[in-house]
């Protein structure tokens, strides 16, 4: 019989916030046998590249990893955030090591050719080296993984980390017992509503949240859900129907527009045609307050309510909260 292990995989919102990394990191200690923890750091690397005067650039959802941005997400995910979880687990007698997948050479990469986007130093997964950190886990230590690979000839690579802990999961279940967990901040409960917040705002990265809440004692799944930019909801639109379509109801906010002024024809209102013409439950309000009142309204106990996207979204779930 395999032994279990547990794989976390944490966004990066969550291990950057005070309070919130506090609660992983007992919540994560707890755990018992085997585990690993994967975690991002996006948030942080933008804080950091607009510090040092380096415009962090997105396409379609993707951060463009020039040279200037790769040093920065290699300080941040590799040294800062990664070294902040690792001492606050030692802190709580967990034998946690940082890795980067360029350590022990536990994750290749393959830098991610050039078609219609130029996204720089980021890596599509090659090879995760199960042997190694089989090794590691085997003698009581605890790998803590920051989202960077390496190709094998000398340059580190930006890579997802979602795709990490995926690639990681389905190398190391040839010799464990695997489970892998995608962690949610819960914002708290109202009226037997669970309600969580997400930095969800990329189809690969929304599948994976609610293919994850699957997993969480609901009733149902309401996904609140605000597309971030114009070019991004254009260029994704059949993909954002598919992926929000595994939950149960969709509530639709107006997209978040940043710096972009162009609407390019597009709005959440595609969306919702798309998914409505699948099947899927689909609601489209243009307001905050008209998107609380409708979940005040329709939300029943036992349901997990999911607010998710990259821009002000949070704030719905934190009003209906009173925070």
């Amino acid at each position: 019989m395999k032994e279990k292990l547990t794989i976390i995989k944490v966004g990066g919102k969550i291990v950057e916030e005070e309070s919130t990394l506090n609660q992983l990191l007992a919540d994560f200690s707890a755990i018992e046998g085997y585990k690993l923890l994967v975690h991002g750091g996006g948030r942080s690397a933008t804080r950091l590249a607009a510090q040092l005067g380096i415009e962090s650039k997105m396409v379609n959802g993707r951060r463009i990893t020039d040279a200037e941005t790769l040093k920065v997400v290699t300080m941040v995910y590799g040294g800062l955030v990664n070294k902040n979880i690792v001492a606050g687990l030692q802190a709580k007698g967990v034998n946690a090591i940082g890795l980067t997948g360029a350590d022990m050479n536990v994750i290749r990469s393959v830098k991610r050719p050039v078609k219609d986007v130029d996204y720089g130093f980021v890596g599509d997964v090659e090879k995760v080296n199960a042997g190694f950190l089989a090794t590691l886990i085997r003698q009581g230590i605890v790998p803590v993984m920051a989202p960077l690979t390496h190709d094998g000839k000398g340059s580190m690579l930006n890579t997802n980390a979602d795709t990490i802990a995926g690639e990681t999961a389905k190398a190391l279940a040839s010799l464990f017992d695997v489970t892998l967990v995608y962690c949610f901040e819960k914002k708290g409960v109202l009226n037997g509503v669970t309600i969580i917040d997400d930095y969800a705002h990329h189809p690969t990265e929304i599948r994976a949240t609610l293919e994850a809440a699957k997993n969480y004692p609901h009733e149902r799944i309401v996904c609140v859900f605000q597309p971030h930019t114009y070019t991004r909801t254009k260029a994704f639109l059949e993909d954002f129907a598919d992926a929000l379509s595994l939950a149960d109801i969709v509530v639709l906010a107006d997209i978040y527009a940043a710096r972009e002024t162009d609407t390019l024809g597009i709005s959440s209102g595609d969306i919702q045609k798309r998914l409505q013409d699948a099947g899927t439950t689909a609601y489209y309000f243009h307001s905050f307050d008209e998107i609380e009142q409708f979940l005040l309204k329709k939300c029943m106990n036992g349901d997990l309510l999911i607010t998710m996207g990259a821009g002000d979204i949070v704030n719905v779930g934190e009003h209906l909260l009173g925070q």
